[in-house]
């Protein structure tokens, strides 16, 4: 790829991602006084994030699909889950839920291969 091709692919993506952050900024100039879409507005970027991050979760310590790739990723979501619901931080959280879905990954080398 020239490295034209890949500085107007930068400014584009710059562009949008300008554009995606002012317009709310241009649209709405009062303060929203609507109860319901305050609450949504809050509760958009957990959702947003879980999106982005469930799938992530179930596919990250395998390309392929096999037992030992369910019960790794399956520990590590469990653990997040427990420490999450505690109100650990979020790096407690993403530390715990790591260090569970190696451990479980190591142990299910040595027993299942």
């Amino acid at each position: 790829m020239d490295l034209q091709r890949i500085l107007i692919s930068v400014a584009i993506m710059a562009g949008v991602t300008y554009v995606i952050r002012v317009l709310p900024l241009a649209i709405f100039k009062k303060k929203i006084q609507n109860r319901f879409i305050r609450s949504f507005l809050a509760y958009v970027p957990y959702a947003v994030l879980a999106a982005m991050t469930f799938p992530a979760i179930l596919f990250s310590t395998a390309e392929t699909v096999t037992i030992q790739s369910i019960l790794s990723a399956a520990a590590g979501l469990g653990v997040a889950l427990v420490l999450a619901y505690k109100d650990k931080g979020l790096l407690t959280v993403a530390v715990g839920a790591t260090a569970a879905a190696f451990l479980v990954d190591q142990i299910t080398r040595i027993f299942l291969v």
